[in-house]
C-alpha cells in the first residue's frame, strides 16, 4: 500500500451552499431547501476527492457551520460570550456559552459518515470534535443546579457515543480535532489547561479498546482560519511530550507550515508512542500557493529519515475552511493541494521502495 495518507476533514463550500447557510439563517428558504443544496455540495465533494485518487475521503465538513460546535448548533440553552480565540492577523472567534444543562448533542457526526459512505465505495474518514474543545462552554462562574462536574461527565458520555456510532457504522478512521492543545499553552503557559485537556480527552479515549483506538487519531495544528494562525507562535517541544500520552492510535501533526520541520520532527521521534502512527502534514491550507507532487515527496523523505515507513503517513496540514464562512481557499486550490499531496506521497512511497 505504501505510506498512508488521509485528508484532514473540512474543505470550502460552494458558492451556493454559503448563500444558502446565510439565506436559512435570514428566513427565506426553509431546512429542506437547505437540505438540497447541502447534498449537492456533499455529491460535488465525493466526487472531486475520488478524482485526486485519494485512497482517504471525508465528506468535506459541508453542512457543519463549524467544525467546533456543530454537535450543539442550534440549542436553546447556549448564549453568546463564551472565550474569544484571537488569531494573528486581528480576527478572533468567539465561542457561546452554556446557559442550562444536561449537555446533549443535537447532531451526531455519523450522520454526516453515512451521507458520505451511500455516495462512495471508498473509505471514509469522519471528523469530529475532542471534548476539550466543547468543554470550554461551561461558565467560569458556572451553572445553577448543574454543576461542571457533571457538565463533564455528560460531555464524556456525549463524545464517546459520537465517536463509537462512527466506528460502529464503519469509518476508516475517527479524528479528533484538538487544535486548542497548542492553543491551550498560549492561554495558559504552565501547561495545567492543557493537561486538564488530556485528562478529560483520556477520559473518553480509554472506553475504548486497543483494536478501537487504531482506528481513533487526534489532530493538533495552530489553527487555520482565514489564512492565519492562534498559536503558531507556541512551540511544539512543549505541546507534543503531552499530546502523546493521548490514548490514540493516530496522530496528525501539522507540520508543512512549521519553520523548522526538521527540529519537529525529532521531538516527533523521541516521544511517539511505540503503537502509534504519525500523519504528517505535506500541504499547507493556509498558503495559497499549491505544492508539486516533487514538494511533497520531498517532505515525506525527510520524515522518513526520523519515523519508522510503517509508522508514518501523511495528511494536510489543516482543514481548508474549519469555519463554513472562511472563504480564503478556494475549492479548487483545496483540491489541487489534496490531489498534490496523494500524488507526492505516491512518489515517496516508489522512492523508498514500498
Amino acid at each position: 500500500m505504501g505510506i498512508q495518507t488521509e485528508p484532514i476533514g473540512s474543505v470550502p463550500r460552494p458558492t451556493e451552499l454559503l448563500r444558502g447557510f446565510e439565506d436559512f439563517a435570514q428566513g427565506r428558504i426553509d431546512e429542506a431547501a437547505l437540505r438540497v443544496l447541502t447534498e449537492k455540495a456533499l455529491a460535488d465533494t465525493v466526487s472531486r476527492f475520488e478524482a485526486t485518487g485519494s485512497p482517504v475521503i471525508t465528506d468535506g465538513e459541508q453542512d457543519k457551520p463549524s467544525f467546533l460546535t456543530y454537535p450543539v448548533a442550534g440549542i436553546p440553552d447556549l448564549a453568546p460570550g463564551g472565550p474569544v480565540v484571537p488569531f494573528a492577523d486581528g480576527h478572533t472567534r468567539q465561542l457561546p456559552v452554556l446557559t442550562s444543562g444536561p449537555f446533549r448533542y443535537t447532531a451526531r457526526a455519523v450522520d454526516q459518515l453515512r451521507a458520505a459512505q451511500r455516495l462512495t465505495s471508498q473509505p471514509v474518514k469522519q471528523a469530529v470534535i475532542a471534548p476539550s474543545a466543547l468543554s470550554l462552554l461551561y461558565p467560569a462562574d458556572g451553572i445553577e443546579g448543574y454543576p461542571r462536574d457533571q457538565f463533564l461527565a455528560d460531555l464524556a458520555d456525549e463524545a464517546e457515543a459520537d465517536i463509537r456510532a462512527c466506528l460502529d457504522e464503519g469509518a476508516a478512521a475517527v479524528q479528533l480535532d484538538f487544535t486548542e492543545g497548542r492553543l491551550s499553552l498560549k492561554l495558559d503557559p504552565s501547561g495545567g489547561l492543557l493537561r486538564d485537556f488530556v485528562a478529560l480527552n483520556n477520559e473518553v479515549l480509554g472506553r475504548f479498546s486497543a483494536e478501537e483506538r487504531a482506528r481513533i487519531g487526534v489532530h493538533t495544528c495552530p489553527g487555520g482560519d482565514q489564512d492565519s494562525t492562534h498559536s503558531a507562535d507556541v512551540d511544539y517541544a512543549d505541546l507534543l511530550p503531552e499530546l502523546f500520552r493521548l490514548k490514540a492510535g493516530r496522530f496528525y501533526v501539522q507540520l508543512a507550515s512549521e519553520s523548522d520541520p526538521g527540529r519537529v520532527l525529532g521531538i516527533i521521534a523521541e516521544h511517539l508512542p511505540a503503537d502509534a502512527r504519525v500523519f504528517v502534514g505535506v500541504t499547507d491550507p493556509i498558503d495559497p500557493r499549491v505544492e508539486t507532487p516533487e514538494e511533497v515527496r520531498d517532505r515525506v523523505l525527510e520524515a522518513a529519515r526520523f519515523i519508522p515507513v510503517d509508522r508514518l503517513g501523511t495528511c494536510d496540514d489543516c482543514g481548508f475552511a474549519p469555519f463554513a464562512d472562511d472563504t480564503s481557499t478556494s475549492r479548487d486550490t483545496a483540491f489541487a493541494k489534496i490531489a498534490a499531496r496523494v500524488e507526492g506521497t505516491k512518489l515517496a512511497s516508489e522512492a523508498l521502495g514500498l
